[in-house]
């Protein structure tokens, strides 16, 4: 079992003090995605990272947190991003499917 120290230390802690996270040894390496599907209901976000290659392609994780949650995600997100763009200048955003991949939602 390994330990995270600090997780999203650039955001506010509910805790005094320093708060570990506990990551079991059976959870495998990272996975790539090159798409994500968003969709959301009053109660929750639900993010689908996909990994798509030519015809084909497969679901390479799934996430379903609150809002508040969520909007603290985007703003970590947004805030490392700004730091990526700093040290090593913009990034020119990827061109979105010109084509329908076969994922839909109902």
């Amino acid at each position: 079992m390994r330990v995270l120290r600090n997780f999203m230390s650039n955001q506010p802690q509910p805790q005094q003090g320093k708060q570990d996270i506990k990551i079991a040894d059976n959870i495998p390496g990272a996975e790539y995605a090159n798409a994500m599907q968003v969709n959301h209901n009053k109660d929750e976000f639900q993010l689908m990272f996909l990994s798509i290659m030519g015809g084909s392609g497969r679901v390479t994780g799934k996430i379903m947190t609150n809002p508040g949650h969520y909007k603290r995600i985007v703003a970590a997100m947004s805030e490392n991003l700004k730091k990526y763009e700093d040290n090593f200048g913009e990034i020119k955003e990827a061109a979105a499917p010109s084509k329908e991949i076969g994922f839909k939602t109902s």
